[in-house]
């Protein structure tokens, strides 16, 4: 199975959802400013790669990297996201869990502006949601 083929089948069904893709990646762009860009990436016969925004996380297994995939779409997800500047350096994915956000893992760059001032912004995508499964 091609996971990058499998993601475009199904999302074939859902006209309001803009991807790109080419032979190794697939990606799903923001359908808003809230919201975040989602990425699989083949690792030349090596697994794959699951990215949102700066977060990302490594995967052998072709469903895991494609459920991965589909919860960074969902309203289950969200990326806090921290920014000095316009520069964000650092992502925090959450999950939706028994009526709160609950922090999974943490991915961050060691060099930024550290005296600019800070934001946090929270990102969801809401392009599938629970009743869609």
């Amino acid at each position: 199975m091609n996971p990058i083929e499998e993601i475009k089948r199904r999302l074939s069904k859902y006209s309001d959802i803009r991807a790109e893709s080419d032979e190794s990646s697939i990606t799903v762009l923001p359908a808003s400013t809230t919201g975040f860009s989602v990425t699989l990436t083949e690792n030349r016969g090596n697994g794959y790669t699951v990215s949102f925004e700066g977060w990302h996380e490594d995967f052998e297994n072709a469903d895991e990297a494609m459920n991965a995939f589909a919860f960074g779409l969902s309203d289950e997800a969200r990326l806090r996201e921290y920014r000095r500047g316009s520069f964000s350096y650092k992502w925090t994915l959450e999950s939706w869990e028994d009526g709160e956000w609950i922090e999974q893992s943490t991915t961050g760059l060691l060099f930024f502006p550290f005296w600019m001032k800070l934001e946090v912004r929270y990102l969801q995508n809401n392009l599938l949601t629970r009743n869609d499964e």
